[in-house]
This record gives C-alpha cells, sequence and structure tokens, in this order.
C-alpha cells in the first residue's frame, strides 16, 4: 500500500526461470508484495526462452504477487523464437509487458523495451562494412529510437526506463573487458538523456556494477538478481526506489485481474525521495 504519497517500485531481473523452477521465487515474490507498490521485471525471465518455462513463472506469480507489475522480456526469452507467447503468457498472469510501450501506475510513467548490444562510447560498433554489421547496428538504434518515442508520449512528472540491455558503460563494469561489447549500447543513453528520466533500470550484465548514472545524472541501477545476491549477500535480491507523489492513491495489494487495470495518469508535481 502506498503510505504518505511515497510510492516504492521495487526491480529485478535475470530470473532465468526453467521447467524445474516451480516455487523458486515466491518468497521473493511474497516479500516484494510486502515491500513495494511495483515491480519491475528487467528481462531474461526464462532461462531458454521456453513458453512452457513462462508458464512456470507466471503460476508463481499469480500465486503470490499482489501489485502492480510491468516488465520487458531479455535476450534468453528470444533464444527459442517464442518470445510472443511467452509476453501473452505474462501479460494474461497480470504483467504489463512493454517493447516500445508505455505504462502508467499511481502517477509514474514507465517506457520500456529490450535494447540490444554494440558497446559504448568511442568503442561503439559503427553501421559501416558488410550488410550483417549494419544490420547488427541498426538492431541498436531501432531500439533507442522505440525507447525514445515511448518516452516522449509519457506526460508525467516522473519517468522510469526499463530496459533488458545496459544503456551506460558503468554498469557493466566488472565484467570482463572482452564482452562489454555484447552487454549494452550507448545508443539507448542518448534517448534518457533527451527526456528527463527519474531513474533506469537494467539486468543482463550478472557480474558488473549495481549503479551508476547517465551524462544528465540520471540514476541506473542494474538489478540482476546474481549480481544482487553477489554484491549485497545479507540482503533479498531486489532494489527498491521510493518516489513521492503528492498525488499517490492508496492502493490495497490487488488480485491478478485487477493489478492489469490499475494503471492510471497522475499528472500533479512530484518529488524523488531516492533509492535503496
Amino acid at each position: 500500500m502506498t503510505t504518505n504519497g511515497v510510492i516504492r517500485v521495487a526491480a529485478i531481473s535475470d530470473l532465468h526461470y526453467s521447467k524445474t523452477s516451480p516455487g523458486a521465487l515466491q518468497p521473493l515474490f511474497a516479500e516484494i508484495t510486502q515491500s513495494a507498490d511495483i515491480l519491475v521485471l528487467a528481462g531474461d525471465l526464462t532461462d531458454y526462452g521456453l513458453a512452457e518455462e513462462a508458464r512456470v513463472l507466471a503460476k508463481d506469480l499469480t500465486s503470490t504477487l499482489k501489485i502492480p507489475a510491468v516488465g520487458v522480456l531479455g535476450n534468453h526469452d528470444y533464444e527459442a523464437g517464442e518470445e510472443k507467447e511467452i509476453a501473452k503468457i505474462l501479460h494474461d498472469a497480470g504483467v504489463r509487458m512493454l517493447d516500445g510501450d508505455t505504462y502508467e501506475v499511481h502517477g509514474i510513467g514507465f517506457a520500456g523495451v529490450r535494447g540490444f548490444c554494440g558497446g559504448f562510447g568511442r568503442g561503439a560498433l559503427g553501421a559501416w562494412g558488410e550488410p550483417v554489421i549494419k544490420a547488427f547496428v541498426h538492431e541498436a538504434i531501432q531500439e533507442a529510437l522505440k525507447l525514445e518515442t515511448a518516452l516522449a508520449r509519457l506526460k508525467n512528472e516522473h519517468r522510469i526506463a526499463v530496459l533488458h540491455y545496459a544503456p551506460i558503460r558503468e554498469t557493466v563494469e566488472g565484467e570482463a573487458l572482452e564482452i562489454y561489447s555484447f552487454l549494452g549500447s550507448s545508443r539507448l543513453e542518448e534517448p534518457l538523456s533527451r527526456y528527463e528520466v527519474t531513474a533506469v533500470f537494467h539486468g543482463h550484465a550478472h557480474a558488473g556494477s549495481l549503479e551508476g548514472k547517465t551524462t544528465k545524472g540520471a540514476p541506473v541501477y542494474n538489478v540482476s538478481i546474481p549480481l544482487l545476491r553477489q554484491r549485497r549477500p545479507n540482503q533479498s535480491p531486489f532494489r527498491v526506489l521510493e518516489v513521492r507523489s503528492s498525488d499517490a492513491i492508496p492502493v490495497e495489494p490487488a488480485g491478478i485481474a485487477e493489478r492489469r487495470h490499475t494503471g492510471r495518469r497522475l499528472e500533479d508535481k512530484k518529488s524523488v525521495i531516492g533509492g535503496a
């Protein structure tokens, strides 16, 4: 339940649910229900991209999570070519899945894309040479354009971007230098600088860093569960960001059917408290 106008946004990624995962994260989902008002799922929700894996996750979500949820797919979710079915299964379980779309709940606007790789800064791959290289770079550009379009549609004081791939180098530091280019793309940072965001959540980099900032100073959080477990072994593996909203409406924990219809637009001014 929201209290004193404070909205608590929990975020996790890299759940990697498999056929043998029933019940694996139910205790975590129950804790998040008590600790937050919204849950963000930042990709790699399944292990091999199988619809069967998504059904296992969906069952755990519907039986345990009682707050609104919003998510994006990750690279693992595309592995078997069943990504559309995965997204539908999770949508039917109450998760608002984003792919260049937006979602507004408790006065906060969410914009989500999977993102893509290609590297950062001067080390970013350019669209030069063979067609396959150009196609690779084009994918990153298209994901960035989808994110920009989604952010432009949001008129909320607070916008939160949800991605799977990293938009900045800082949150992948800790990984092997040789694989940085496969962990994200600085092209994803461009729309985050063009449209003011309250925060950015991503995953993918299991051995990266927990947080960083865009060039405009927006906080970027790597919420990969393996990373959170490694870096914060004495805490539950989820991040909570608190956002103050003068127009927050107290909401009792909702059922799955209710969660799909909780989103609404609240446009009065709000102010961020901070993240934990």
